[in-house]
């Protein structure tokens, strides 16, 4: 099956078209102009350039696809302070490229930012049917898209469906972006980390994995799946990450190291996405990150 992937080059995107190419799938990537593509010419069949909200570039984008992923943001956009450029590019946008797609498959890449304001009806347990209460601008886009997607499949029965990554970790193409980076880079100058609090986590792969396990499937049609693996501190990472290191380092554990709440996995385990890495997996990829920083310098 013929892929469009939007954010093609990216971190998430990466990964994906990896997995596609994998599983047998005919890839067609949307980057920049500006964008780098050495890392992904051989899994991607046909690059297009463009914007994600140019519309002269999606019938080049959607020629011969059979299903979409978007998967793109423009963060300069949203991080710009001008509301109106953010909801332009990033919201009309990823509307009007659903919109456009039909009645192809659209796959969103939402985020698990569409949940904040956690139910008591839930006794901590978060599943599919939450209500979607976010607390920031990009967590209200992933929601507000998921609306359309949801309109798109009940009025005309486009195959919509969404995944929703919580915080993603793995080797960044950039590698200064990758989860930890920074953590490390503390620890190997010997400072002390005293980050509080923490979060939940996936593997890239795994994500990967998820979209590219939900492309010519009837059975995702108006689904959105919650990726979460499991909650970390930034404690627990500097901790695996000093260990890693050999150095010693004062770390403030203080921060609870249980979350209020947690995720249901069996809608994203139904994708064939075990999301059993637990701490093990933060640490393998502490590892991989420790030596790729120490071959740089």
């Amino acid at each position: 099956m013929r892929v469009a992937l939007t954010g093609v080059s990216g971190f998430i995107g990466t990964y994906t078209a990896r997995h596609l190419h994998r599983a047998g799938h005919t890839v067609t990537g949307l980057v920049r102009s500006t964008s780098r593509r050495d890392h992904i010419e051989p899994v991607v069949d046909r690059f297009v350039i463009g914007d994600q909200s140019d519309v002269k570039c999606w019938p080049k984008l959607l020629d011969g696809a059979e299903c979409i992923i978007h998967n793109s943001v423009d963060w300069e956009a949203l991080k710009s302070g001008d509301l109106e450029r953010h909801l332009r590019s990033n919201l009309a946008g990823a509307v009007q490229l659903l919109e456009a797609s039909s009645p192809r498959q659209f796959i969103y890449v939402s985020s698990i930012a569409v949940h904040h304001d956690m139910r008591p009806r839930w006794e901590g347990m978060i599943d599919e049917d939450h209500p979607l209460r976010p607390a920031s601008l990009y967590g209200a886009l992933k929601a507000a898209v998921e609306s359309h997607l949801w309109a798109a499949h009940f009025e005309r029965g486009q195959n919509a469906s969404a995944v929703r990554p919580c915080g993603v970790y793995g080797i960044d193409p950039v590698l200064d972006r990758s989860h930890g980076y920074t953590l490390v880079q503390k620890l190997m100058r010997g400072e002390n980390v005293n980050k509080p609090g923490g979060g939940k986590f996936v593997h890239v792969d795994d994500v990967a994995a998820a979209l590219t396990a939900c492309v010519g499937h009837s059975s995702v049609a108006g689904q959105p799946y919650n990726l979460v693996d499991c909650y970390a501190r930034w404690s627990d990472w500097a901790q695996m990450a000093a260990q890693l290191l050999g150095v010693k380092a004062q770390i403030d554990m203080s921060s609870p190291p249980q979350p209020k709440n947690i995720f249901a996995k069996d809608a994203a385990r139904s994708l064939g996405v075990a999301l059993d890495r637990g701490h093990k997996g933060i640490e393998d990829h502490l590892r991989e990150l420790v030596s790729l920083m120490r071959e740089q310098g």
